[in-house]
């Protein structure tokens, strides 16, 4: 089983960092082969909705990193996506990379690729953000990746997910049970 994880804080060494490369050692753990890249440091350019991915077999006529991730998910079992909560929503750089996934969505197609959502966020509840995850669920759901869990790491700005037992226990379990399934 190949599983992928994307990081999208621009906080190199940060908790999102921290919740994607835990859930990503469940899944090696579990006999899974795992990469993880960072969403700040790719090149990837803000899609212009020229519906030409849709005259092109799903193929997007801009060239920069989402090129290789398109082909990296296609290959893979699963992928594990990690974003802050900022401003009530997923970060700039997690935003460019699920709007450049509308290039794949075929209606009524399902990826064979499985979908974590991590976020981390400072506020002490994630409760205030659930229909926020609910409708990002969603809008995977309806562009064909099914999202197999939704995770959250709340309070970070007091309880660094690093020092977070309870959430790190959470994540191994998810990348654990997503390599076995």
């Amino acid at each position: 089983m190949k599983v992928l994880g994307f990081v999208g804080s621009p906080k190199k060494e940060g908790n999102t960092k921290v919740l994607v490369e835990t859930i990503l050692k469940g899944a090696s753990d579990a006999g899974a082969e795992t990469e993880i890249f960072n969403l700040n440091e790719a090149n990837i350019m803000p899609c212009q909705s020229c519906y030409a991915c849709k005259g092109n077999d799903g193929k997007c006529v801009l060239k920069d990193d989402m090129q290789k991730f398109y082909e990296k998910i296609d290959q893979a079992d699963a992928f594990v996506l990690g974003s802050p909560v900022y401003m009530w929503q997923m970060t700039a750089q997690t935003k460019l990379f699920t709007d450049r996934l509308f290039a794949v969505f075929k209606m009524g197609q399902t990826h064979k690729a499985k979908l974590i959502l991590g976020y981390t966020c400072g506020n002490e509840s994630s409760n205030l953000f659930s229909s926020y995850f609910d409708y990002t669920k969603n809008m995977f759901d309806f562009l064909g990746f099914k999202v197999s869990d939704v995770i959250c790491a709340d309070n970070t700005g007091n309880k660094p997910v690093k020092d977070n037992q309870e959430i790190i226990e959470k994540a191994l379990n998810t990348g654990k049970k997503l390599a076995s399934a």
